[in-house]
């Protein structure tokens, strides 16, 4: 239901307008002068505002100035005697939506309404289109979006399915890359937001002050490059959903004002010191251990119950390993789909394959490797398995782990060579997977040549001795080992803190 704001100085005029709104369906508050209606329009945040043109002290024009300081896309309908035509049509170039004039039907007032509302609805979608960006699934909704059915899987399900009508915050806790942002829209499908905007920010990818202004807006001159008024996530998520992407990193200034925005439902845009209204669920989620956070100052403990209202664990993709033939079919036909191939599958050996490794990057790891095979099993033919299928042969390479080799600190012509690369002079001597020639770390050699590695070590050993080769550079590192920068950024962080590598790095 629309909520529409009226004012007027004159109590007969106001709760007339006021009746014949409600009488159209829609929902309406009342001010009696300017001052009050700019309270109710930063806590109500109306769809509308109706003010009439003349009223003493905050007349209708600095009412419409004030009203576009807190809202620049709220629309303003006046109302004006016959003689203030003119006043009204400089209220127009001031930024009104439309006026009308009085005496007035009670249809040409509901009309202008409807007009500036679907007008307003307009604004905000193309906002929120922009603010959403591209790429997400628009054809899956709910627990369609949530792929498998192990008994892990099937646990996480329920678990959406009983938060989901909540208006409780959750916490998504797992690894990175195990679908907490897929769990995120699947909650936010099912639930009864699922009409309004559901929105996202990556904690993680912004630094503290560009966090505070993407979150919480920032108002016209608050800092040097802010040339206009700019909306928040919380304000464009107003009756929605916002997920805050790896929680755990924002620093304690941005927790503490999260903090008031879970407690009062409100907030102040940088630069401002009115307070806005909003009605917004969070779902969070992080890849780290935040009761150890908590226990070690990192994260506020207050804001940590805030947030783990309602708790999911999503599981890493080694304990659900039977669901790895239906991620991979839907991650292949995505694929195809998208670039007009023609439709491939794995083979049973390389799903047997799939299925024994541990997959430290989780679903990530495996759409990319997915990916990799589809575009590559078009230029090098059916390779290794049947007629239309993705043999063993072609990602087994790429597995780290099982046949990464050991990148020596020393100049190479492949600068681009890493995970994702078959290395040439491996494959000519004959040292691929198993060969047992020590050419790769810690698989394929003799137990008995020495101790046996864990994944995470090879792993760990392989990203350190690429950094070294690039003198410390972290971007041709992670291109080089088929990984994001912010994913190599994270795993260094988690390793200093554990004292597994140098602080240098």
């Amino acid at each position: 239901m629309s909520t529409i704001l009226v004012v007027d100085d004159k109590e007969m005029m106001r709760e007339s307008v006021c009746e014949t709104l409600r009488r159209a369906g829609m929902e309406v508050v009342g001010a009696e002068d300017g001052e009050r209606a700019l309270q109710l329009a930063a806590q109500k945040r109306p769809d509308a505002v109706v003010s009439d043109l003349r009223m003493p002290g905050m007349d209708g024009l600095e009412l419409l100035r004030r009203l576009k300081e807190v809202d620049e896309d709220l629309p303003v309908v006046l109302m004006t005697a016959f003689g203030a035509v003119d006043t009204a049509i400089r209220a127009m170039k001031l930024g009104a939506f439309d006026y009308i004039t009085k005496p007035f039907e009670g249809d040409e007032l509901v009309i202008a309404v409807k007009r500036a509302i679907r007008h307003a609805r307009v604004v905000r979608e193309n906002t929120l289109l922009r603010a959403q960006g591209v790429g997400t699934e628009q054809d899956r909704r709910g627990l369609e979006r949530i792929i498998g059915d192990s008994a892990a899987m099937r646990r996480v399900k329920e678990q959406v399915l009983a938060v989901a009508s909540s208006g409780g915050n959750v916490l998504v806790c797992g690894e990175s890359g195990t679908g907490k942002e897929v769990v995120s829209r699947a909650i936010h499908d099912l639930s009864p937001r699922s009409a309004g905007p559901m929105l996202c920010v990556n904690c993680a990818a912004l630094s503290e002050s560009l966090l505070e202004s993407e979150l919480f807006g920032h108002e016209k001159g608050a800092f040097t490059g802010a040339d206009s008024m700019r909306k928040g996530r919380f304000e464009l998520a107003d009756g929605g959903t916002l997920l805050l992407d790896e929680i755990s990193e924002v620093s304690p200034k941005i927790q503490a004002k999260l903090l008031r925005v879970l407690q009062e439902r409100s907030f102040e845009r940088v630069g401002s010191s009115r307070s806005i209204g909003v009605d917004v669920r969070v779902i969070a989620t992080s890849n780290r251990d935040l009761p150890r956070a908590v226990a070690s100052g990192e994260f506020r403990q207050d804001l940590f119950f805030r947030l783990n209202v309602l708790p999911i664990h999503m599981p890493a993709l080694r304990d659900r390993v039977e669901d790895i033939p239906a991620l991979a079919e839907h991650f292949v036909g995505m694929v195809c789909a998208r670039d007009g191939r023609r439709v491939r599958r794995f083979d049973d050996d390389a799903i047997a394959l799939m299925q024994r490794y541990e997959w430290p990057g989780n679903v990530r790891e495996l759409q990319n490797i997915c990916e990799r095979a589809v575009v590559l099993s078009d230029g090098m033919g059916d390779h290794g398995g049947e007629a239309g299928t993705i043999g063993r042969s072609l990602i087994e390479p790429w597995l780290s782990g099982r046949s990464v080799p050991v990148i020596e600190p020393k100049p190479v012509a492949a600068e681009g060579m890493g995970i994702g690369s078959v290395p040439t002079d491996t494959a000519q001597a004959g040292g691929g997977p198993g060969s047992g020639n020590g050419t790769h770390a810690g698989v394929g050699a003799d137990a008995g040549e020495g101790p046996i590695k864990t994944l995470a070590e090879i792993e760990r050993e392989i990203i350190v001795q690429t950094l070294r080769r690039f003198n410390g550079h972290r971007q041709r590192t992670a291109k080089a080992l088929g990984i994001g920068v912010r994913t190599l950024g994270l795993k260094l962080k988690k390793w200093k803190e554990e004292q597994l590598v140098e602080q240098t790095l």
